[in-house]
């Protein structure tokens, strides 16, 4: 491990051990003081000093030395040098300085001239300033300290004469390494944290001084990057072919490591372990362990597994040529093998130890007899096959490569997987062991047997009497005693079920088990896809578990779905692991795409690790493009079809169903789109009609030469070429494909082109025909064309041109071209186009979509839904779990929906919660629909059994769907706003919502009802639209309540005001005028009256009084003030005996009321 320091502290190395330290000291004094090459011979890094001998010395009277020297360095130190001239000459003095990354590095020089005193011993006395970085430690002025392990003083005398010359070796002779008379000392560094703090003397702003303090006792902190690189820590299944997992190095981010692996290329350290689990030795001459590609070529280090089973070995030497060394022992199959190569300079290591204790060990080592060239930078890594080389056959696991180390195999510290998952590999490859042989010896006997049995069953006279009196022929017996029957009942069991089924004429293991595994399998699945199937599936493990021991690896993934999702049994994710990595192993697609998805999303304890699934997706997106060219195999064309559509779901029938009679019957009057659909349907498989290309060539004939529809002569014309179906005919394809081009088919000129690129290996005509396909939106002419850029044969243009190229992939690609698709993938997983930067994710993704058009998935999903139209809830659960395993997002909304609409189906068979896995999988898919989004949405808002309500995560839910421009997640949005929730800034900007609207509901509401009601159907009154309206009324409501509600109130205050004013003035003596029509004068008087006469009787009111007040009332009432009613009746009571007063109030509270009811009317208005 390497731990470097960080840009920012470039010198600043990390504290080492002791012994360390003393060791690179003595190294840096060895390259001093016996000067010999630094590194390897033929090599450009080489330092060559000569020490003078002491017949030199007597030869010459010239003489140096240091009389008097500093032990340490330090800030003021001084050294003596005494020394001799026997003529003018130049005294040198200085010191170099070497760290861990560079050697000799000047860090002071001085120079003078003795031109007196000749023949006479002198000394002088020199000041030897080192500098600050040498000596003081890192503060808050001083950045940058080295960290040094040795320096070395040095001083020699040159002639003056010599000096002044201006030749061209003049400035070579003086250098110290040509000098007569020179001598050297080592002065001992200080350690960076030993070293003193650098008193600057120099005033200091108060902030400087401030944070100096603050970091005073603080020790610096190395930037940690260490040189061990983890190219995989999870299991890998490699299936023997040309896929492989790709990993590039990138350049160390710390200069000094860096530096040194710039500076180690052509001489080398590095080692890299790989744990390999064998089951096969190499079919091939030569099977990828891991090797290293640079533009195109293998580079440095290459190890392969040969078809004997010994490991070559090859590497890059500095000149370009190659050499390759081969082991002189066989890698064991079936077991754990450590692989350990290690490469320090020109000596190379390899060590192969064997089991988890690695209790064997077998080594190996060779001598270069160059330099070994090794620049991890350039190109990717590979670990298994790639397009040069196939793949092992077994499983990878985990691999680390030290770039910048040497270290020996007991020094590697690079453990197993976990102990579990290796015993239960063992156990499962030892039993299938004994499967496969019990298989093979049992179908030998019963053909013994049945050999005796024809033998006897005709023959001449002398035949039949040895029958009847000879003796009798036996047949071998069988060998297997009742420990192994028991063991292996359930198999036992089997092989006498299908005794008479045994085929005779397969002698061969391999096809023998194959057989047998399938016809157990098939045995299996009927069972399983009865009424009540799943009901047995623990019962049937054991006959699934001999299915896949005899190599039918499709049975091996129906154990891995069923121990990871807990199918009747108790969920195992060990077992999971193990079925689903030997699946992949035997190549079969469903698997493959399972731990492809896995390691895409990183869960259910799989690691996320897009290099990984690549690897998986890769593989069975090449094979999906060959298998579309296969017409035999159970393969159906892959239609996603979603239980809740129920207009997709009535398109679904079958030969006899009623859409498809009725496409039928438009065909035969003549229709060509019925004709289309019909070839389509019967050559694809699609629409649940089953494959039948008999009857798909005949209406593509029919379509083609009777009708003559240009796109039905492309189809026909194409199958003619290749002899698809159908006798091969030339000829008459390509009059086909001339007349469809003739009325504009671009799939004919397209046809055309690649009629004249394979057949007439005419280029230029070919891409006129392309160009001209291109045009008119063809995705295939603009995938030929980038093939013809990228092999270097575009008509015109001298060379390949990969740039070019990927962009023509890339448009063929968005176009739905699964071709393009992979050589994008591929360029994206490599990043060896320079112009394209490595995207690992886009490479997942790119052969993701092209791996979930595989025939055999759809044929799975085809037998699912055909389960659900059927009614067969045990089938359609079991398929549609295995195909939503592989991460279909069809699938897995299609199986939450079962699950949800048969919830103790679901909760009676599966341990894990259906419903949330599945649809909470879908939402998290790249096109997820929108309905995902609001099921979990109503999920976390609604809550669900065994988990909490979460507003939050239910609001990011409907702002996903309603990103996607469906009008339900914008009403669940405006809901929650509406019932007090707040939604986040991050969802606002997320629907790109104006910041503008952000600070009032009001505004949010009315901006996302809106949108709402855009994105609804526009045929009907949507929710959307009564929702907008009901927003509308609602504030319209609320604005003319509270603008009524304030005259109301004011009205009320005011006529309050009033009467208390006039009470008031009529308590007053003198001012009780002001509250009648009388004069003063002639108030005085009657006050007068009536103090003289006694009191005197209230004053009656006038008729036209009272029925001003009765209408005032009933105006009240008309608009139901009933508060305003009772105030006026109080104040009618309490004013009653002033009357004159009450009539003015009422008649003032009147016009109040009527002005209020106008501004109201026209505020409605």
């Amino acid at each position: 491990m390497f731990l470097g320091c960080s840009p920012h502290l470039v010198y600043v190395t990390c504290v080492h051990s002791f012994w360390d330290m003393q060791i690179v000291r003595v190294v840096t004094m060895v390259l001093f003081m016996q000067m010999v090459p630094s590194y390897c011979a033929f090599t450009r890094y080489v330092t060559t000093v000569t020490i003078p001998s002491k017949e030199d010395w007597q030869y010459n009277e010239e003489f140096i030395e240091f009389t008097d020297k500093p032990d340490v360095v330090s800030n003021i130190s001084e050294v003596s040098v005494r020394y001799l001239c026997s003529k003018p000459c130049i005294i040198n003095v200085e010191a170099l300085a070497s760290s861990e990354f560079q050697v000799g590095v000047p860090v002071y020089k001085k120079r003078w001239k003795s031109e007196k005193h000749f023949h006479i011993h002198r000394t002088a006395r020199v000041p030897i300033t080192f500098p600050s970085m040498l000596v003081y430690r890192d503060d808050c002025l001083l950045k940058h300290s080295i960290s040094v392990h040795s320096v070395i003083l040095r001083a020699w005398i040159v002639p003056k004469d010599l000096w002044d010359q201006n030749s061209e070796n003049s400035e070579e002779m003086r250098t110290y390494q040509n000098a007569a008379v020179k001598t050297y000392s080592l002065v001992e560094p200080i350690s960076v944290f030993e070293r003193p703090i650098k008193d600057h003397k120099k005033c200091i702003r108060w902030d400087v001084q401030y944070k100096c303090k603050l970091y005073a006792d603080k020790i610096p902190q190395c930037f940690r990057e260490t040189d061990v690189v983890e190219i995989l820590s999870f299991p890998y299944a490699s299936t023997g072919e040309k896929f492989g997992l790709v990993k590039p190095f990138d350049r160390f981010k710390n200069y000094e490591l860096e530096s040194l692996r710039k500076m180690r290329m052509e001489n080398p350290r590095f080692t890299i372990s790989i744990w390999v689990y064998l089951l096969h030795w190499c079919k091939a001459r030569l099977c990828g362990i891991i090797h290293h590609l640079s533009d195109g070529l293998y580079s440095t280090p290459m190890l392969f597994l040969t078809e004997s089973g010994f490991i070559h070995i090859q590497l890059q030497l500095v000149l370009g040529r190659d050499i390759a060394v081969k082991t002189h022992y066989k890698i064991p199959l079936r077991r754990w093998n450590r692989l350990d190569l290690s490469l320090e300079g020109r000596k190379m290591t390899f060590t192969s130890r064997l089991g988890e204790n690695m209790e064997e060990k077998q080594s190996l080592l060779y001598i270069c007899d160059e330099d070994v060239f090794f620049n991890d930078t350039a190109g990717f890594f590979v670990l298994g096959g790639s397009k040069h080389v196939p793949g092992i056959e077994g499983f990878f696991g985990p691999v680390k490569v030290y770039r910048l180390t040497a270290l020996t195999t007991d020094e590697i510290f690079n453990l197993p997987f976990g102990r579990n998952i290796n015993e239960l590999m063992d156990a499962y490859y030892t039993r299938c062991e004994d499967v496969k042989e019990i298989v093979f010896l049992f179908s030998q006997i019963v053909n013994q047997g049945r050999m005796l049995e024809e033998k006897n069953t005709c023959g001449n006279y002398y035949s039949m009497l040895n029958g009847r009196f000879g003796d009798k022929p036996l047949c071998d017996s069988f060998p297997w005693g009742p420990h192994e029957r028991e063991e292996y009942n359930n198999l036992f069991h089997l092989l006498s079920e299908m005794i008479h089924d045994l085929p005779t004429d397969l002698s061969d293991q391999l096809e023998v088990t194959s057989y047998v595994g399938k016809r157990i399998f098939e045995k299996v699945t009927e069972k399983l896809s009865g009424p009540q199937g799943l009901d047995y599936v623990s019962s049937l493990l054991p006959s699934l578990l001999d299915s896949s021991c005899c190599d039918y690896h499709r049975a091996t993934y129906f154990l891995a779905v069923i121990y990871e999702m807990g199918l009747r049994v108790y969920q195992h994710s060990s077992q999971g692991l193990l079925y689903s990595l030997v699946a992949a192993q035997g190549d079969d697609r469903l698997a493959l795409m399972h731990l492809g998805y896995k390691h895409l999303q990183g869960i259910d304890g799989y690691l996320l690790d897009h290099d990984l699934s690549y690897g998986y997706y890769a593989n069975i997106a090449a094979q999906t493009s060959l298998d579309r060219r296969i017409t035999e195999g159970k393969q159906t064309y892959v239609e996603i079809v979603r239980l809740i559509d129920d207009q997709a779901l009535k398109t679904q029938t079958d030969e006899n169903g009623d859409y498809f009679l009725w496409v039928k019957h438009l065909a035969t009057q003549g229709n060509t789109a019925a004709m289309q659909q019909v070839a389509a349907m019967l050559y694809w498989g699609q629409n649940g009609v089953s494959r039948n290309i008999e009857a798909a060539l005949e209406w593509y004939r029919r379509g083609a030469v009777e009708i003559g529809d240009p796109t039905m002569m492309y189809d026909y014309s194409l199958l003619l070429f290749k002899g698809d179906g159908v006798q091969e005919n030339r000829r008459l394809a390509l009059k086909l494909m001339k007349k469809a081009a003739a009325k504009g088919s671009h799939q004919a000129f397209n046809g055309l082109g690649w009629y004249y690129h394979n057949y007439r290996r005419n280029f230029t005509k070919a891409v006129k025909y392309w160009q001209r396909a291109q045009e008119l939106g063809n995705s295939d002419a603009v995938h030929n064309l980038g093939v013809l850029y990228y092999e270097g044969l575009y008509p015109g243009v001298a060379e390949k041109n990969d740039t070019l190229a990927f962009e023509y992939f890339l448009k063929a690609a968005e176009g739905g071209h699964m071709e393009g698709a992979i050589r994008c993938s591929s360029f994206y997983s490599t990043g060896e186009i320079k112009s394209v930067p490595r995207n690992p994710r886009m490479a997942v993704l790119m052969a993701k979509y092209v791996a979930e058009q595989n025939g055999y998935l759809g044929y799975t999903i085809r037998t699912a839904l055909n389960a659900y139209k059927d009614m067969s809830w045990h089938k359609a659960l079991l398929y549609y779990l295995l195909t939503a395993e592989t991460g279909i997002e069809m699938s897995q909304t299609n199986i939450a929906y079962i699950c949800e609409e048969n919830p103790e189906l679901a909760s009676s068979h599966l341990s894990s919660d259906c419903v949330w896995r599945y649809y909470n999988l879908s939402a998290n898919q790249i096109n997820s629909p929108t309905f995902a989004y609001l099921k979990m949405g109503d999920l976390y808002y609604y809550g669900y059994p065994n988990r909490s309500r979460n507003i939050d995560l239910a609001g990011v839910m409907y702002a996903e769907a309603a990103s996607q421009s469906d009008s339900q997640g914008f009403y669940n949005l405006a809901s929650l706003i509406e019932e007090g929730h707040s939604l986040s800034p991050v969802i606002l900007d997320h629907l790109q919502i104006n910041r503008t609207v952000w600070s009032s509901n009001y505004s949010l509401l009315l901006e996302l009802y809106k949108r709402c009601n855009f994105y609804s159907a526009k045929e009907s009154v949507s929710p959307c639209l009564l929702a907008l309206f009901r927003l509308h009324l609602t504030v319209a409501w609320n604005s003319m309540l509270r603008d009524t509600m304030v005259h109301i109130t004011a009205t009320i205050l005011l006529s309050l005001l009033i009467v208390i004013v006039l009470q008031h003035l009529q308590a007053i003596p003198g001012l009780q005028w002001l509250a009648g029509t009388e004069s003063p004068a002639r108030y005085v008087m009657d006050r007068s009256e009536q103090m003289d006469q006694g009191p005197s009787t209230p004053v009656i009111p006038t008729n036209t009084s009272t029925e001003r007040n009765i209408f005032i009332i009933r105006l009240a009432r008309l608009f139901r003030f009933a508060a305003i009613i009772e105030a006026i009746r109080g104040m009618e009571e309490r004013l009653h005996l002033h009357w004159n007063v009450g009539e003015w109030l009422f008649t003032v509270s009147g016009i109040s009321i009527c002005i209020a009811c106008i501004v109201i009317t026209l505020h409605v208005i």
